[in-house]
């Protein structure tokens, strides 16, 4: 991650230690579970992206309290959708960044519950946020209800699930379905920043069309990353994807066509950047960190 995101990654995180119940409160189980999943690890890539979009959009000190609750609240979303993914129903995963995976330190009924608990406090954080305007804060709630629910990731996972063992699934359907399932809480993740500074229309609308090619871009690196990954450093198993039969972009393209297409998807993000300057060089350097990483 590049220094500004694990800045952000690092403040996220002690905001979500001092807001999460803690394990001591009942119920204890679920409330330790909770905290496994969120406080586990991870590189806080959404709420990076809820900053380093309300930093584009011009966003100053006043606004960034408002802007760390709903990245705040975005982590929780990716949290939950972890767990559930990681269930043996779906998924299967033993870890999940380089440690066991909730169902595996507390078991499947609390992991569903844990997950659920995550889901629906991240719309409790988001709709206590000090929004200025009661409009604007429906409004981020709905961004955010979009990008996780049927529409967005969680009929992406439905759509996974569906190709998942199917035989090996054409272009337009893989593209799809990352689209929903990765790219939409992506997109929800900027357009709060976005909000949460105040932008108007056309500036939220420039931040979506990032999110896209962002998406895509990032999709096809996990993609790379779970055929030549190196596991210690990815936190979780490798060759997961080909085991389950799913079909990636790696099927697609091949792993160095697979990057090239990452690659593209990250210009094509930057050149979305332009009405924002330089304040948009935190985005751009997230899209860039996207490419060359290895976890």
């Amino acid at each position: 991650m590049t220094p500004a995101a694990l800045a952000a990654g690092r403040e996220v995180e002690r905001l979500l230690d001092r807001r999460l119940p803690p394990a001591e409160e009942p119920p204890e189980r679920l409330h330790a579970a909770m905290r496994h999943a969120v406080l586990g690890g991870g590189k806080r890539l959404r709420p990076a992206l809820v900053l380093a979009a309300h930093a584009a959009a011009g966003g100053g000190t006043d606004t960034r309290p408002l802007a760390l609750e709903a990245a705040a609240a975005v982590e929780l979303v990716h949290a939950y959708s972890l767990v559930h993914d990681d269930l043996p129903a779906m998924d299967d995963a033993d870890t999940r960044h380089g440690l066991p995976a909730v169902h595996r330190a507390f078991g499947e009924a609390t992991a569903v519950l844990a997950g659920d608990a995550l889901l629906t406090l991240a719309f409790e954080w988001l709709a206590r946020a000090p929004w200025p305007d009661a409009r604007v804060g429906l409004r981020a709630v709905r961004e955010l209800a979009e990008g996780a629910g049927h529409a967005g990731m969680v009929g992406g996972q439905q759509l996974d699930l569906d190709l998942t063992g199917a035989g090996r699934a054409d272009e337009a359907d893989v593209h799809a379905m990352h689209r929903m399932k990765t790219g939409a809480l992506f997109r929800a993740s900027v357009v709060l920043g976005g909000l949460a500074a105040g932008l108007p229309e056309d500036g939220l609308s420039a931040l979506a069309a990032f999110a896209r090619p962002f998406g895509l871009a990032f999709q096809a690196i996990d993609d790379v990353l779970d055929v030549v990954g190196d596991a210690a450093r990815l936190g979780k198993d490798v060759g997961a994807d080909r085991t389950a039969g799913k079909t990636t972009f790696v099927d697609l393209y091949g792993v160095d066509g697979a990057r090239r297409r990452a690659r593209a998807a990250v210009e094509e993000a930057i050149s979305c950047l332009a009405p924002f300057g330089e304040r948009a060089a935190g985005l751009a350097e997230l899209a860039r960190f996207v490419i060359d990483r290895d976890h």
